[in-house]
């Protein structure tokens, strides 16, 4: 990348790199990561992110190498190891050398290197309460464990103070013993325990839709859908845990491609990321508005319009103009709506009449339609989008829109704009 190129980037990945600082989240590395260049490169992006203010969590897995230390068949139950006494031993050590490695590799600061002068403090400890995970199918698991408790409050001290946490595939019981544990399980029930921003895990594979396109992104019933029809288990598996960390309530759960050297950052600090992004069920439904909603519409703008907020519109004209609307539904209500106008010719598009109603405002709903309306005028192929307001333009403003003029409007909506009402005109490149 040439000098300037990288600073534009930085410039673009400025307002990623102030909405993550303070935040929380969780990384789930998997055991083939161990042994291989991508674990240097993710120590140095681990390390980068910390030093952007990013409170993190390294939760790691060491099926291979314990596999590797026993030299024999290993025995598994629905993706859980059987650990007897062997297989215990064997984690135990696996797990400290694989924690010595990692604290390496974040050690490292030679002039030079990607990570000259950098200092990065990490720590491990009991922070996972175990149980035994018992006898399934009656099969007895012996030393592998669930999660019983995450010690949030400890943890929470040492990413306060700057730490960066490591947790091994280990829980300790009250009764001081040691178990085997899963490290998606670890990953997923800290990053609910924390109420991590995001929960981070890294896939062989990401999930296709049936026309074998990657699917951006995915509530977690479409997720557990898409794990049943994946034929590597291992995949399947994860699929089914970022369902559900999202289930326990983690916002964002994001799947990232491990042979893919640069995902981490590409998914945090560019618009387009890098992986699929699964989400919660929306209790709120967000679709294109259809003829039956006008009522709903009339009902919602018609105070706005009453006050001189809005202009006025006939039901007529909101008939004719439906299929540009959007509208937010809980329970069979409008509770927002936006309508977005396209104009192919100059690659240009507006919203307009976007409105939440007043028992729903405070909770984003307004910026979930715009961020809505904006892919769609991206995907229409739109390079501009502009708004006219007369009394929320500073609300405009902190979504990135800039004062313009009319000429900023698409042509085929300066005609109607009304020098009576001296709109101010904002505009967004896209």
């Amino acid at each position: 990348m040439k000098t300037d190129d990288a600073i534009e980037w930085f410039r673009e990945a400025s307002p990623y790199i102030n909405e993550h600082s303070g935040k929380t989240v969780v990384l789930c590395v998997p055991d083939r990561f161990f042994g291989i260049d991508l674990l240097a490169t993710l120590a140095h992006d681990v390390t980068l992110l910390s030093h952007l203010g990013v409170r993190l969590i390294v939760s790691f897995g060491l099926r291979s190498d314990i596999d590797a230390r026993l030299h024999g068949d290993p025995i598994f139950h629905n993706g859980r190891r059987v650990t007897d006494d062997m297989a215990l031993t064997a984690m135990i050590e696996s797990a400290g050398t694989a924690r010595s490695e990692l604290e390496a590799l974040l050690s490292m600061g030679l002039p030079n290197t990607p990570m000259a002068g950098a200092h990065l403090s990490v720590c491990s400890g009991n922070f996972v309460t175990a149980r035994p995970y018992g006898v399934h199918d009656g099969i007895d698991f012996e030393h592998t464990g669930t999660v019983r408790e995450i010690q949030t409050q400890a943890i929470d001290s040492l990413l306060g103070a700057g730490h960066l946490v490591l947790l091994p595939p280990i829980g300790h019981s009250l009764t001081g013993e040691v178990f085997n544990l899963p490290a998606e399980e670890i990953a997923v029930e800290c990053a609910s325990a924390l109420r991590a921003d995001k929960l981070v895990m890294f896939v062989p594979s990401l999930p296709l839709d049936a026309n074998g396109r990657l699917v951006r992104e995915a509530s977690a019933s479409r997720i557990r859908q898409l794990a049943t029809e994946h034929p590597n288990d291992s995949v399947n598996r994860t699929y089914q845990h970022a369902a559900t960390a999202s289930d326990k309530g983690v916002a964002r759960v994001h799947l990232l491609l491990d042979s893919d050297p640069n995902a981490l950052l590409r998914e945090l600090f560019t618009v387009d990321g890098a992986g699929t992004l699964v989400t919660r069920e929306r209790f709120e439904n967000l679709r294109q508005a259809s003829i039956n909603d006008v009522g709903g519409i009339i009902e919602l703008i018609k105070p706005l319009q009453q006050n001189g907020t809005l202009v006025q519109r006939s039901r007529e004209q909101l008939e004719l103009d439906i299929h540009q609307f959007c509208v937010l539904e809980r329970d069979g209500k409008v509770v927002a709506c936006a309508a977005l106008f396209l104009d192919p010719e100059e690659s240009a598009a507006e919203i307009a009449c976007l409105v939440t109603h007043p028992d729903y405002r405070g909770k984003g709903r307004a910026a979930t339609l715009m961020a809505y309306l904006e892919q769609m005028a991206k995907t229409a192929g739109a390079n501009t989008l502009s708004i006219r307001t007369t009394r929320t333009a500073h609300w405009f403003a902190a979504q990135g829109y800039k004062a313009a003029s009319v000429d900023d409007l698409p042509a085929t909506r300066r005609d109607d704009y009304s020098q009576a009402r001296n709109s101010r005109v904002y505009a967004k490149t896209l």
